[in-house]
């Protein structure tokens, strides 16, 4: 998967990542309904705010999800996926997007694309694409050769830019790309109205989109001597920062002009997500409560000790000195007695008198664990859902749930957050007044 949103599920909540999923398996079966089996590749996490924003504007339509059936990315379950021309525009856009992709990799001769053959058998693939896609658009009234113009004119502009050229110069292809597909959704949606404000944000979302692959490149272009934004002109990571801040207020306002049925999930990626994305490529912390915890020590919102003792005690040393009485008066356990002393009940992991913990299952043998451990990485269960772990059976977080998001922002603070799944995060770590 490829793209700037790219959120935390623990962040989305409940209702979010549901519909987050839908649309995403909605674009990744689109894909593959169209144009086959091969054309899921080019499946990625910006191209699915296209079916995002058709249905926020139209709201639930009958028919616009459907059940699909067990699929390895999803360890092996049904989901509820969307449907329709959301969806369809969404991989229309991705086709070409990954097609321009494909033909910069090329372009910059990276790795295998350095040869000849690889190299023509990428152009093969990247103008079936571009062909995928115009079919799929025009289906849907939707002209791409806006994109594929965009592609084209972004090498001339690439070999020009030099010392001096304002950077968004270069970022105007990709955001007259965007702003294009962004305004097509309010067409399909019924709400006509909506286009322009949503061109405006998708502007503002092709220059984000842009700037922070720029940014994220930077360090690794050099290095291979490739060709990037803001080295060949000049730009600073400082005047970087400042485009794309500019740039979330201006989505954050062009949005608030847009005519919404529910607005709940467009307005947690493009509004939310998004600014995450950015303190992600520049490195900054998202959360107000990250930079207070890691200050002190294991968390503790005072820095380090918080009146300068030792030992965690508050007032620096026992007040008493040792203990008054020398050694336990009662000798080992209290009341002279065993686990709990005579005549009384048995301690336990829920306090005195709890409860025995219940039996762990047996651990499995080596050869059973690993026929387990290949059944869940050949199902994709092991990096995509939930699972059991192949010899000691705890429970194990999907590897490529990675999570970084603390607590204020996923509803478990009790303030309403974003896991509260009622479209807008109230937390102040957010920094959203909505």
């Amino acid at each position: 998967m490829f793209g700037i949103v790219r959120p935390c599920t623990h962040r989305l909540g409940e209702r979010f990542k549901a519909e987050w999923m839908a649309h995403l398996c909605g674009l990744c079966l689109a894909l593959r309904g169209d144009h086959g089996q091969f054309a899921r590749i080019v499946t990625n996490y910006d191209g699915l705010l296209v079916s995002v924003l058709t249905e926020a504007q139209s709201g639930p339509a009958p028919g616009a999800r459907r059940t699909a059936g067990p699929c390895p990315l999803r360890g092996m379950r049904t989901a509820s996926v969307a449907q329709g021309e959301g969806a369809r525009l969404a991989a229309a856009v991705s086709l070409v997007l990954a097609s321009a992709k494909v033909r910069d990799h090329v372009a910059d001769r990276d790795g295998l694309l350095a040869r000849a053959p690889m190299a023509a058998a990428a152009r093969r693939v990247a103008r079936g694409w571009d062909r995928a896609g115009a079919r799929t658009g025009a289906s849907l009234g939707f002209d791409t050769a806006v994109l594929v113009d965009a592609v084209d004119r972004q090498t001339g502009i690439e070999t020009l830019a030099g010392p001096g050229t304002p950077v968004l110069v270069v970022t105007e292809p990709t955001e007259t790309a965007t702003a294009a597909a962004f305004a097509h959704t309010a067409q399909l949606a019924g709400r006509p109205g909506n286009a322009p404000a949503l061109a405006e944000a998708g502007r503002y979302f092709g220059r984000l989109a842009h700037l922070l692959d720029a940014v994220e490149d930077q360090g690794a272009d050099a290095a291979a001597g490739a060709w990037n934004p803001l080295t060949a002109t000049g730009t600073s990571l400082a005047e970087a920062r400042r485009l794309c801040d500019d740039a979330l207020h201006g989505i954050r306002l062009a949005l608030g002009e847009v005519e919404f049925a529910d607005a709940g999930l467009a307005h947690r990626l493009l509004v939310h997500e998004l600014r995450t994305s950015v303190d992600r490529a520049f490195g900054t912390g998202s959360c107000g409560h990250t930079a207070t915890a890691s200050a002190g020590q294991g968390g503790n919102p005072y820095g380090g000790q918080p009146y300068g003792g030792q030992g965690g005690n508050p007032y620096g040393q026992n007040p008493y000195g040792q203990n008054p009485y020398g050694q336990n008066p009662y000798g080992g356990a209290p009341y002279g007695g065993g686990a709990g002393g005579p005549g009384m009940p048995p301690t336990g992991p829920g306090g005195f008198g709890g409860a025995p913990p219940p039996p762990r299952p047996p651990r499995r043998g080596l050869l059973a664990g690993c026929a387990v451990a290949l059944g869940l990485f050949c199902t994709c269960q092991m990096c995509c859902t939930e699972h059991e772990g192949p010899w000691s059976r705890k429970k194990r977080d999907p590897w490529c749930d990675a999570c970084d998001c603390c607590d204020c922002c996923n509803g478990t603070n009790g303030s309403g957050g974003g896991g509260g799944g009622d479209g807008c995060c109230s937390c102040d770590c957010c920094g959203c007044d909505c």
